[in-house]
């Protein structure tokens, strides 16, 4: 447990001790942290099988004393089923592609209309407006844990407050990535343009190519996306919505994806439709994956890691899908509005988490929505520039993020140095409690003021 928040924060070690309540018991299930749902076993048991209802709330049950905080459910096990999405996996044994009905739609989906495919989609995900668990339209839970047991840590120890390795480099607020699903050949025509219009507002994105069976990917396509700074991901092998359907299947065609990962120069993947069994990830050999949304509410497979934040999944760095994607906003929802995306944006802020876009280049070729589009780089481009959030390529995210947590805090000649690869860009940030708030600031306490001060929540 005290590794799951030293991960997190990367302190200079652990402020206080976590420790078990007593022996955890009984099936996993839902419970809440205050206002937090979260899922795992607990002490005494009880919990419900549903998100929904009367929970057990384990607020008073957490308590601090003496440098230790009791809790009464494991903390790891409890992140591992947000963010693994283990309290999801009768949901996710289902696959949405192994019925009958589903294997027909796949195979059909290519050359079905969009305006088939909206009606079906939308007759599928009917009621989806009541789910309440993960949270619509960005779930931080995993992010509120993380800072209720640190201030936990901070009045147990009765600490003035905790230093820690800032999340983004260079003391960014935040962080945004720009991603190109290409689905179709008529998206690949239209990537020239589509970067022309990223660097018009000064953007790189990622492009994630399909490698068989639904376009040709020619040479001379892959070099002019590197040779404009831009990045090349490979997105599933062929997009028929099978990847993870069959353990055997997979292994087969993950042969294949890895070997384009090296033809293609590709640090990064992402399935298509983003079907994931994050159990199955240690076969990629890649550096980073971009499968998992934040919360699943939109797409085929249910489900969602409920952070705001990148994850390590064994050694590969996960960038969750934070940010509605476009198909979903245009077709599903039927708006070409941007609130819905400046309401996650200002969710993500407040937790200084990731922003992760998808955007089509075959979905926003109308006029409708690439007013959409250059509305919201529009609205990204002075966010970045008024808020100090970092818009980079998603492979610098995850190599940030693995240098990140090799970093050590370290006190050297009466003050906090960091150490490690990248340790020059990290800046490092104190944690405290303000009138029962947790407050981030990159200033040690005694110098701090109100205009220095990062970040805010009620916990």
């Amino acid at each position: 447990m005290n590794e799951s928040i030293y991960q997190y924060f990367r302190c200079s070690e652990q402020p206080v001790e976590f420790a078990l309540k007593g022996l955890v018991s009984g099936k996993n299930g839902y419970f809440r942290l205050g206002q937090n749902v979260l899922h795992g076993k607990l002490h005494g048991g009880r919990t419900s099988t549903s998100p929904t209802g009367s929970l057990r709330n384990v607020a008073l049950e957490c308590v601090g004393e003496a440098k230790k905080v009791y809790l009464p459910f494991d903390l790891t096990e409890v992140l591992n089923s947000l963010r693994f999405e283990r309290y999801a996996e009768s949901a996710i044994g289902a696959h949405p592609a192994s019925s009958f009905t589903g294997q027909v739609y796949y195979l059909l989906r290519p050359i079905l209309p969009i305006v088939l495919r909206k009606h079906l989609q939308k007759v599928r995900l009917n009621g989806w407006r009541h789910f309440t668990f993960p949270a619509w339209p960005v779930d931080r839970t995993v992010d509120c844990l993380m800072e209720q047991m640190l201030l936990l840590s901070i009045r147990a120890g009765r600490l003035k407050e905790v230093p820690f390795i800032w999340f983004w480099p260079d003391g960014a607020s935040s962080c945004a990535i720009m991603t190109h699903d290409v689905e179709t050949s008529a998206g690949r025509d239209f990537c020239t343009t589509l970067m022309g219009i990223d660097e018009s507002f000064g953007i790189r994105a990622s492009f994630q190519i399909v490698p068989e069976s639904r376009y040709v990917v020619p040479e001379h396509y892959l070099q002019e996306i590197r040779t404009r700074g831009f990045e090349i991901n490979v997105q599933d092998l062929n997009h028929d919505g099978l990847l993870f359907r069959d353990k055997k299947k997979f292994s087969a065609r993950i042969e294949k994806i890895n070997n384009y990962a090296r033809e293609f120069k590709a640090e990064g993947f992402r399935s298509a439709v983003l079907y994931r069994r994050q159990d199955w990830f240690d076969a990629l050999e890649f550096d980073y994956d971009m499968s998992v949304p934040n919360v699943a509410h939109l797409d085929p497979q249910r489900g969602g890691c409920c952070t705001v934040m990148p994850y390590f999944v064994g050694n590969l760095v996960e960038l969750p899908v934070t940010m509605t994607q476009d198909y979903s906003l245009f077709n599903i929802l039927g708006e070409h509005s941007i609130d819905l995306w400046k309401q996650q944006i200002d969710l993500i802020i407040a937790k200084h988490g990731l922003m992760n876009f998808i955007i089509h280049p075959d979905y926003i070729v109308g006029q409708e929505e690439m007013s959409s589009y250059t509305a919201l780089l529009g609205y990204l481009t002075c966010l970045a520039a008024n808020m100090k959030i970092w818009m980079p390529l998603p492979r610098e995210v995850a190599s940030w993020w693995k240098d990140r947590a090799n970093m050590r805090l370290v006190r050297a000649n009466g003050a906090w140095q960091i150490e490690g690869k990248g340790g020059e860009r990290a800046r490092i940030a104190y944690a405290s409690e303000s009138d029962g708030q947790l407050v981030y600031s990159f200033e040690p306490a005694r110098d701090r003021s109100e205009s220095q001060t990062l970040a805010s929540q009620n916990i």
